[in-house]
């Protein structure tokens, strides 16, 4: 695939300068998302970006290129299949950061860091052993990158990790993986459930109150989609005590809504979205490499499935 003409949605002229030595092989326009215009699409072979214009164009280009890790924003979009769009994402530490941000959250209530800050405002020496993550069970919705490394920080642990996908094909650093529809077989034994998944037709809400049903009283942290969620299902679950706690770093609508019952509660952690935020110089990097890959007529790795969605 020859690219020239690549359309950037945003003022990133700096980042591009940084990393892009062969700027002068290629045309760039940094526009913001809400300036660009029909031309722009006339113009452009590539379009890079966060998200998609209002109006987008895409039977006008060749590639689209995220610089988020999920792309459900762009498959809202009809006519990929069609038009022959190419559709990749950007991959790059979100892994690692997710992976820390669920270990943080599993190392505060195995160390019982809420008990002992009570505990110093009461100024009581009380002791309450801290229970090792090789003790733990943690069931992982989603075996891509992203839930692998996920699974490879906790297995170096000693934790037990199930894996939990669509196809159930076994992957490394699980104990086993299970599909979608036997995950109960799993959850059951589950001391956390962690939900790395993408937003697609078959994840909509796959965490109701059928699903919910088979938790004993694990914990859930959800660093996928907030959208794969039934949050009044989660807030049953959590009243019956099938969840204990849950960290949500995603929810269906954001930001949450004031009037969320989600902020009121003290089972319930909301973190603004920012388990893995996108970091600009490793989503350039990203972006070049891919380009010098379709450009070979090599299959990026990154490349969209656009009818699994991921």
């Amino acid at each position: 695939m020859k690219i020239t003409n690549i359309l950037v949605a945003g003022h990133y002229e700096d980042v591009f300068r940084k990393h892009f030595s062969s700027t002068n092989l290629y045309k760039l326009r940094f526009i913001p998302v809400d300036e660009i215009t029909d031309e722009d699409f006339d113009w452009a072979d590539a379009y890079v970006g966060f998200m998609p214009t209002p109006q987008f164009q895409l039977s006008k280009l060749k590639w689209v290129h995220s610089f988020n890790a999920g792309v459900n924003n762009f498959l809202e979009i009809d006519g990929w299949i069609e038009n022959g769009v190419l559709l990749t994402r950007t991959i790059c530490s979100f892994g690692q950061r997710i992976s820390e941000y669920c270990l943080s959250y599993v190392l505060k209530e195995l160390q019982h860091q809420k008990f002992f800050e009570e505990k110093q405002r009461e100024k009581k020496w009380v002791r309450k052993p801290p229970i090792m993550i090789k003790e733990q069970t943690i069931v992982i919705f989603g075996t891509g990158e992203i839930g692998q490394e996920v699974a490879r920080t906790f297995t170096q642990f000693g934790a037990t990790v199930y894996g939990v996908s669509r196809s159930g094909e076994q992957k490394e650093y699980f104990q086993s993986v299970t599909t979608t529809f036997d995950a109960s077989k799993v959850l059951s034994k589950a001391d956390w459930v962690i939900s790395t998944l993408p937003f697609t037709k078959e994840t909509d809400n796959l965490f109701n109150k059928e699903l919910f049903n088979h938790f004993n009283h694990a914990a859930f942290i959800n660093v996928g989609r907030g959208k794969t969620v039934d949050e009044i299902a989660l807030i049953d679950a959590l009243n019956k005590g099938k969840i204990r706690h849950a960290v949500l770093d995603v929810v269906a609508v954001e930001p949450l809504p004031s009037d969320s019952p989600l902020w009121e509660r003290k089972d319930v952690t909301i973190t603004p979205h920012i388990s893995a935020i996108t970091d600009l110089d490793e989503a350039v990097t990203c972006f070049i490499e891919t380009l010098h890959q379709i450009e070979q007529d090599i299959v990026p790795p990154n490349k969209v499935d656009v009818k699994k969605g991921y």
